[in-house]
């Protein structure tokens, strides 16, 4: 497995752009918000060690992994932002429902991201158990919430470049 070869809290800050002045969309699924909401703490932490000004991270919220696509959509068209990241914590169970709604999420960032003027950072955890996304929500792989923020800030510089 990828992550236990590699720690996802883990960059080197000398790679990313200047985000002083970029600004950032989160969106945070309230399921599983015991994981959700360390993965938004994460991401906010980055960002501000990175520079990004506290007024430039705005948060908002749904109440499933599904509605993240829906959300991160209309919170890059009122707020414009250089970039949005959707985090949300899908833990399989006992029905098709786990697969239907992780295809659904990656499917609807894919289209955002190919369509899209900015980009969507995909911060969905897809785990077997509970123990599996506290592993990575702070836990002893790090926090994916810091990596989805470090990719933020290279996408948004990369998109700031090209303009």
């Amino acid at each position: 497995m990828a992550t236990q070869c590699h720690n996802l809290s883990d960059y080197n800050p000398s790679t990313l752009p200047d985000a002083r002045e970029m600004k950032f969309g989160i969106v945070v699924s309230e399921w599983n918000s015991e994981i959700t909401f360390r993965l938004r703490d994460g991401a906010i932490a980055t960002f501000k060690e990175n520079g990004v000004k506290p007024e430039n991270i705005h948060v908002v919220y749904v109440p499933g992994s599904f509605e993240l696509i829906y959300a991160v959509k209309k919170l890059s068209l009122y707020l414009r932002p250089d970039a949005v990241v959707g985090f949300g914590c899908v833990i399989r169970g006992e029905t098709p429902h786990f697969d239907c709604v992780c295809g659904g999420v990656t499917q609807g960032f894919a289209k955002l991201n190919a369509e899209g003027d900015i980009p969507y950072i995909f911060g969905l955890l897809t785990t077997d158990n509970m123990q599996q996304a506290v592993d990575r929500a702070g836990g002893r792989y790090g926090n994916k919430g810091d990596e989805c923020a470090v990719a933020a800030i290279k996408a948004a510089g990369l998109g700031l470049q090209l303009k």
